[in-house]
């Protein structure tokens, strides 16, 4: 029986544990919240995410103790947002994840230092790129639960580790398939939040289809543009992990980002929104790491930077989209 870990309460990580627990991998939960994971022992579900969820306490072992989760795995699953991952692993030693392998299933960057969550990993903790997997969509945790068909993306650069992680994944329901770039799903996981954040201004602020459309195909070229600036390596962007993860997360209704982006079209200030949906819109954090990282880079980034200046510079979506609306081809 495989041992994973995963670190993280909310609906990615609900649905993760769902997948795996299923698959009869053993899964020792980690969550900050105490009552949760007295919740979930007495009641065998998540009362605060995906709670239509039943999970078998014979393969799901929640604990509020990270060392002991960490430590009894082979298999570590981060599935918190970017902004709090360094607050949520303060308590390990250094050598903590030493000879495990990572999976990465968070769609952002760390705050302030812009740099990727596996870069980070590597640096704080020393893990290198051959043991830290990056998982990518298109597929959204709601979905999953429902068992709706879905497929997930594994970026590695050790396609065997990752083909054995997809093997824990595959179902009847969820197939998964390795791709060797890791980087590159990465970053693209990153931008697409930033993406649906303008798709949901957009709708904000009463643009049609016609307009959507336009905007996400521009979307992908800058996605191009920005990997080619970082890694020129070659990748087919038509891919499920790159196109397939943008257009689930720029037209869903269970994309937070597009919702957080919808109610800033709609006139609320980023504190307002966040306090309403109760949930981490990583492209928020996500669109400042990316733009100051552009600014060395020096990337055609017009959507990025109109998103930007809309969250940080307050500027009104209505002008910054007037703007924007000549720079689309």
């Amino acid at each position: 029986m495989e041992k994973i870990a995963v670190i993280g309460g909310g609906s990615w990580a609900s649905a993760l544990v769902k997948i795996l627990s299923e698959n009869k991998s053993q899964v020792h939960w980690w969550m900050r919240n105490e009552n949760d994971v007295q919740h979930l022992i007495n009641y065998r579900h998540n009362p605060r995410y995906l709670s239509g969820v039943t999970y078998d306490l014979n393969y799901v072992k929640p604990s509020t103790d990270l060392r002991n989760v960490v430590a009894v795995a082979d298999w570590v699953i981060l599935a918190v947002p970017a902004a709090f991952i360094q607050s949520a692993l303060s308590g390990l030693e250094q050598n903590a994840l030493k000879d495990k392998v990572l999976i990465s299933a968070i769609k952002g960057m760390i705050p302030k230092q812009n740099i990727l969550i596996t870069d980070y990993l590597g640096q704080q903790y020393g893990v290198p790129n051959s043991h830290q997997l990056v998982v990518a969509g298109p597929c959204h945790a709601e979905e999953v639960a429902m068992e709706k068909q879905s497929y997930l993306t594994i970026g590695s650069y050790d396609l065997p580790t990752a083909e054995r992680f997809c093997e824990l994944l595959r179902n009847r329901y969820v197939k998964a398939n390795p791709l060797e770039d890791l980087d590159g799903v990465e970053y693209c996981a990153v931008i697409k939040n930033i993406i649906a954040l303008a798709c949901g201004i957009a709708r904000g602020l009463n643009y049609g289809d016609n307009f959507q459309a336009v905007l996400v195909s521009n979307a992908m070229q800058e996605i191009e543009r920005f990997l080619h600036a970082v890694m020129p390596i070659h990748r087919d962007l038509s891919g499920s992990a790159y196109l397939g993860d943008l257009l689930v997360t720029a037209y869903s209704q269970f994309s937070r980002n597009r919702t957080f982006g919808n109610m800033i079209g709609h006139g609320y200030t980023v504190k307002s929104a966040q306090i309403e949906m109760n949930m981490v819109a990583e492209g928020y954090y996500a669109v400042q790491s990316i733009y100051e990282l552009n600014k060395k880079l020096k990337v055609n980034m017009p959507i990025t930077k109109a998103v930007y200046l809309i969250l940080y510079e307050r500027i009104a979506p209505a002008v910054e989209f007037e703007i924007l609306k000549e720079k689309l081809t």
